[in-house]
């Protein structure tokens, strides 16, 4: 193998590398902010907010690497999809660590109350779920998995199934007057938050399969969604 060659297998081991263990970690972060959630513990909370720029910086590193392996490297065909899903992946994983942090910073908005027991019930099988489906999109993506990754389509109406039902709680909920509107609008951003886990789960799944197979991926989350993630009608979602 020519020191050219070596040099960029060495890189893209990196990316792989780094991508993984960004990816390991918000497996582990949606169990936590779902205890976040339920707990209403506000240190943990922030704990996590404070974090979310290291991931930022993680993810930036990584774009930095890919970046100059295109400029330099010129990758073509299967190494050229590996390297330019890597950008898509890690833009995915960064989004899912800003959803783990809105989940977070509406469990501090509605610190103090109480949530009754069917409530309780669907946030913890809401977040079981997404914790479910983004282990399974980071494991196909680790071992180059095409075959577990296709599952995960049909896997995640399993969360959106969830969300629905834990809309119509909180409806019943509001009506019977157990929980007022701003309770209630927190609760629903929460269910968004979770389902965009699923999609963004989806989405890394679906890229893997364009690398190892080369279909291109149908994706579930565009631009144009993220985007709207921020700007939510029902209130505000980013920092506060």
């Amino acid at each position: 193998m020519s020191e050219l060659r070596q040099g960029f297998q060495d890189d893209l081991d990196r990316i792989r590398k780094q991508a993984s263990t960004i990816g390991a970690y918000i497996v582990e972060l949606i169990p936590q902010v779902t205890d976040i959630m339920l707990s209403g513990d506000l240190k943990a909370a922030e704990a996590v907010i404070r974090a979310d720029k290291d991931i930022d910086e993680r993810v930036l590193e990584t774009e930095e690497l890919i970046l100059k392996v295109l400029a330099l490297q010129s990758p073509v065909a299967g190494d050229l999809r590996e390297v330019t899903s890597a950008l898509k992946i890690l833009a995915d994983m960064e989004r899912s660590a800003d959803l783990a942090c809105n989940i977070c910073k509406a469990s501090r908005r509605i610190h103090g109350y109480e949530m009754d027991p069917k409530l309780r019930g669907l946030i913890q099988k809401l977040g079981d779920q997404a914790a479910m489906e983004y282990r399974k999109a980071v494991n196909s993506y680790v071992n180059r998995d095409a075959m577990e990754s296709a599952a995960l389509g049909d896997i995640d109406e399993l969360l959106d199934n969830l969300q629905r039902q834990f809309l119509q709680q909180i409806i019943e909920s509001h009506s019977a007057q157990t929980i007022d509107l701003q309770v209630a609008v927190q609760l629903t951003l929460v269910a968004r938050f979770y389902e965009r886990l699923g999609d963004h789960a989806v989405n890394l799944a679906s890229r893997v399969r364009f690398i190892e197979e080369g279909t291109f991926p149908e994706l579930h989350v565009s631009d144009r969604e993220l985007s709207e993630e921020v700007g939510s009608p029902f209130g505000p979602t980013g920092s506060d």
